[in-house]
C-alpha cells in the first residue's frame, strides 16, 4: 500500500491544510482537532441528510473522525483530506444501514406511508428528505447532492445499480408528491 508523502499531500490540499495534515499523521493531536473543525460542519451535514436523524448523524460523524484519525497514516493525498473524509462519513453512515438490514427482516415502508405528515403542512425540502425511507433517501443525497455515479453508490452501499436507479425514481417521486401538497 502506498503511502502519503509530503509532496502528495501539498499537491491535492491548501499549504495550510497540507501543513495539518502532515502535523497530524506525526501525532499532533492539535493540528487534527484544526483539521476536524475544518470539516466538521460538512461532514455532519451529509451523514444527517444520509441518516435522517440528528442524533444518528451526530454519532456517525464522530465515528467518522475516529476512523480518520486511526488511518491518518494509510492518507496517500491522492485527493483533498476533505475529500478522504468526506467519504469514511459516507462508508461509515452507509455500513450502519447495512448491517441493520441484514439483523432485521422488517418491510420496507408502503410510497403512502413513506412521508406521513398532515397534507398541507409546509415543509422545506430537507425535512421532505429526512422523512424518505432510508434507501431512497441514502441513493438521493448520494447522486443527487453529492454527485455519485449509480455504480458509486451501488459500491458503496452494497446494492445493484438498478437498486440504486430505482431508489432514485423512487425518492424523487415521493419528493415530488410530497412537496406538491
Amino acid at each position: 500500500m502506498q503511502t502519503a508523502t509530503a509532496e502528495s499531500i501539498a499537491r491535492s490540499a491548501t499549504p495550510l491544510e497540507a501543513g495539518l495534515v502532515a502535523r497530524a499523521r506525526k501525532g499532533d493531536s492539535g493540528a487534527f482537532e484544526r483539521l476536524y473543525r475544518r470539516h466538521v460542519g460538512r461532514i455532519h451535514a451529509v451523514c444527517l441528510r444520509l441518516s435522517g436523524n440528528p442524533a444518528q448523524a451526530e454519532e456517525f460523524t464522530q465515528e467518522a473522525f475516529v476512523k480518520a484519525w486511526q488511518s491518518l497514516a494509510k492518507f496517500r493525498g491522492d485527493s483533498g483530506f476533505g475529500t478522504w473524509l468526506h467519504r469514511i462519513a459516507v462508508n461509515t453512515t452507509l455500513a450502519h444501514f447495512r448491517r441493520a438490514a441484514r439483523q432485521t427482516d422488517a418491510p420496507l415502508p408502503d410510497e403512502e406511508d413513506a412521508l406521513d405528515e398532515e397534507p398541507g403542512v409546509m415543509l422545506d425540502l430537507e425535512t421532505a428528505i429526512a422523512q424518505l425511507p432510508d434507501g431512497a433517501r441514502q441513493v438521493f443525497v448520494l447522486h443527487d447532492v453529492e454527485g455519485y455515479r449509480h455504480e458509486e453508490i451501488a459500491d458503496l452501499a452494497g446494492i445493484a445499480t438498478g437498486t440504486s436507479k430505482a431508489q432514485l425514481h423512487r425518492a424523487r417521486k415521493l419528493l415530488r408528491a410530497r412537496l406538491k401538497a
